[in-house]
Parts: C-alpha cells; structure tokens; sequence
C-alpha cells in the first residue's frame, strides 16, 4: 500500500468511519473504540478459555511469579523491624496499591509493546485498513487474561495490609483507596500508550517503555524515603508515578512528605491521571499521522 494512502487513511480508519459516511464527535468516537476494544477482546478471552487447563497453569504461573517479589520483601523484613521508617504492613501497602493498579493496566493495554515489532514487519498496515480504531485493536492485541494471576496476588497482600494497618479510618480516607487505584491504572496506561506511541519513530524502543512501566512499579513497591531526593522529584514532577500510591498513601498513612509538598498534591491523582490521557493522546495521533509505512 502507498504511503499517502495510509496517511490518508489513518485518521478516518482511527475514528471507525466507513466510506460515505459523516465523521462523529469526540464522543461517538471513544465509544465506538470502546465497543471495538470489547470485541476484540472477547474474542481473544474465548481464544484463551478454549484450552482451560493452558489457561490456568499461566494464571498460576503469573501468579506465584509476582508472588517472589513480596517474598523478597518479606525476607528483608527478617532482617529489620523497618524499612526506611516503614513497617511491614505500611509496605505491602504500597506494594499492594501499585502492583494492583500497575496489573489492571497491564492487563487492559499491556500489549503496547508490541507496537515497535509491528511498525518494524509492517503488520501495522493491517491495523490501518480495518474499520476499527487503531488504538482500540492495539491495546486488545493479544489480550492476555492470565494476567489477572498479578491482580490477585497484589490485591491479596492489599487487603492483608488493610487488616493489619493501625489507621484511623475516616470516610475520606475510605473513598481515596479506589481513586488511588482508578487514578494509578489510568497513569499506567497512560505510559503504555506514550511508549507505544514514541516507537512510530524509534521503532525499537520496548525495553525504555518497560523502564518506565515494569521497572515504574517495582520502584513504587518501596517507600520514597529510602531512595535520594532528586530520583523522588523525579517521579513526581517528569514522570508522575509518586500519584500513583506514594503522595496518597503518605495522606492515609499519617506520613510526612520527604520533599516538603503542599498538602493538596496528595488529592490531585486523578488531575494528574487526566493529564497523561491528554498527553498519550496527543503524542499517539502525531505518531500515527508519522507513520509511513515499510514501503513493502
């Protein structure tokens, strides 16, 4: 295929329009990619339930995998009674927020990654051409359901942290544990739309991607206090993963803020959460308008 024809192509074929037909308003069009997300991943749930007991072994699998990770943070705790001035329990607390938010992103657009070995085969083309949104068929690309094994091992140690957690529970403390979770899955996404967007011109770019998301969580499994300042800034003002579980966490906890932040940070995850969508958006439609095919 010519490469003004797929330029053409892309921002109708984005927005799921067939030929002659009006172009809808942003509404229409996220709720077509959503219908279009649905069905694709439908069909690879089927896909994937149809050999049952492959299924359940990669969910167990994924599952005493995550498992290792709070094993290793168990082990450090016999050790020491505390970890940067945190307790055990105040761990598997970040812990459990940021592998819970950081699985329900892996699970809904993990397949992001693949983005660079299509640009670089040309398979992309085919994502084009299809009356479907693009970014709809590459977030459902190969929809991993044994995922949910991560989900439950974090949500897992999330409610043991609850139960053992000396905190005086109030009723807007109640309502910030799911914005903290809603908010930091829609960071993650974010980032996994970002990274697949940026490969449109490195094309071989996964593994920064994954420094990001992979690498991204397993930081926030740690209280910000055991690593330097300008790494905590870092997170919080260039790639703002510290919204994620650190700055409302620290709220909950009855934690000071190692950086001295005003108070009202610890409520702007969702501000933030919203920022990134804006900023995936805009840097995925200028990556898409660039692509230009292999020329094959």
């Amino acid at each position: 295929m010519a490469e003004g024809t797929l330029e053409e192509a892309a921002p109708a074929r984005e927005s799921g329009l067939h030929d002659g037909e009006r172009e809808p308003g942003w509404a229409g069009r996220a709720l077509w990619g959503v219908r279009a997300y649905g069905f694709v991943v439908a069909m690879w749930v089927r896909s994937a339930l149809a050999y049952r007991a492959s299924f359940l072994l990669l969910a167990v699998g994924s599952f005493v995998t995550t498992c290792l990770d709070f094993v290793a943070i168990m082990i450090m705790f016999s050790h020491v009674d505390a970890l940067g001035g945190f307790s055990l329990p105040e761990v598997a607390f970040l812990y459990g927020v940021a592998c819970t938010a950081f699985g329900l992103a892996d699970l809904l657009l993990g397949s992001f990654d693949r983005i660079g070995a299509r640009i670089r085969d040309g398979s992309l083309d085919t994502l084009l051409v299809r009356p479907v949104p693009v970014l709809a068929q590459a977030a459902a690309d190969r929809f991993a359901l044994r995922r949910l094994g991560r989900i439950t091992q974090s949500g897992l140690v999330l409610g043991w942290s609850l139960t053992r957690l000396e905190i005086d529970w109030t009723a807007a403390k109640l309502l910030m544990l799911p914005v903290m979770l809603l908010s930091g899955t829609v960071i993650f996404c974010a980032l996994f739309v970002l990274g697949g967007a940026v490969q449109f011109w490195t094309q071989d770019a996964a593994e920064v991607q994954n420094s990001f998301t992979y690498g991204g969580v397993t930081l926030l499994q740690y209280p910000p206090t055991v690593f330097a300042t300008d790494l905590v800034r870092g997170v919080t003002f260039v790639v703002p993963l510290a919204f994620v579980n650190w700055l409302p966490a620290l709220w909950i906890l009855g934690r000071d803020d190692p950086l001295g932040l005003p108070g009202w940070l610890d409520f702007a995850a969702p501000l933030v959460a919203a920022g990134c969508c804006a900023a995936a958006g805009v840097v995925w439609r200028a990556g898409l308008r660039a692509y230009r095919s292999t020329g094959s």
